[in-house]
């Protein structure tokens, strides 16, 4: 297994292991611990099928199903994420953190490229451990107690799933979700505080007005997503990452319009963030 470092502070690409085959204890247990201190890992030239995909996932977690959209016929666990030729909006197209408006959202989310575009599409990656750090003691201090309000009905993003449903009537979650969670959230296995927040489905804070909110988490969401933090991961076919949702932001760039892209999701069940 060849490490090669994306960036600095975030983002490792893995070379030369086969996840078509079973890892034993001791690989799961160094690959574990590599993305606990990467954020992403991205392993390269896999080849495998559904239900290898579902296996390997297995051996890092809990898979989950996503709320509004159907899985593979045979794995509900699986979810297409699909961008049409004829589409201009891309799914997901805002920096956020995966299903924040749930009580418990994933602790990891897992992306396997099948249709990529000639160029372009790329996802970046924003480390939280750095957005949090790099408060000053006073604003950490004000944020220490703060709760964030986070729904799944967020215009920001709601769009870009709605132009997914409408097409395939997949809808399955027809109300609003609601998430209320810590905005310096602490890692339930590194122990370190993370900034918890996004621009996708944080609308307030509890127990203020969103008009209230709009200039703090403005400021936040801006601050959260500074280059500095970011790595950039450039896919290729057979890709497959493996991020942390617990501590990272990601935001898939839309720029590939009459091109196909297709990748299969999988989320692994987290905890009640703390």
């Amino acid at each position: 297994m060849r490490i090669e470092n994306l960036s600095p502070g975030i983002g490792s690409v893995v070379h030369d292991l086969d996840l078509s085959q079973p890892l034993s204890s001791e690989l799961v247990s160094e690959v574990k611990a590599l993305w606990l201190d990467r954020l992403i890992i991205v392993f390269r030239g896999q080849s495998i099928s559904s239900e290898q995909y579902l296996s390997f996932a297995k051996q890092i977690g809990t898979p989950g199903t996503y709320p509004f959209l159907k899985g593979l016929e045979g794995y509900p666990t699986i979810t297409p994420v699909l961008k049409k030729e004829t589409e201009k909006v891309n799914f997901g197209g805002v920096w956020h953190t995966d299903t924040t408006y749930q009580a418990a959202p994933p602790m990891a989310t897992m992306l396997y490229a099948l249709e990529l575009p000639p160029a372009g599409g790329d996802t970046l990656f924003s480390n939280q451990y750095t957005a949090f750090d790099t408060l000053s003691d006073g604003l950490k201090k004000s944020l220490k107690d703060l709760r964030v309000v986070c729904r799944s009905d967020k215009a920001a993003v709601s769009a870009t799933r709605e132009n997914r449903t409408s097409e395939t009537g997949q809808n399955i979650v027809k109300e609003a979700l609601i998430g209320i969670h810590p905005v310096i959230r602490t890692h339930p296995e590194t122990g370190e505080k993370c900034l918890f927040v996004n621009r996708a489905h944080a609308t307030a804070f509890e127990g203020w007005t969103e008009g209230e909110s709009l200039s703090l988490l403005s400021f936040l969401f801006d601050h959260q997503t500074k280059e500095e933090f970011q790595c950039r991961h450039r896919w290729e076919l057979g890709d497959l990452a493996l991020w942390d949702n617990r501590c990272t932001l990601h935001y898939p760039v839309n720029d590939y319009f009459g091109h196909r892209r297709l990748l299969h999701r999988i989320t692994l069940l987290g905890d009640k963030p703390y």
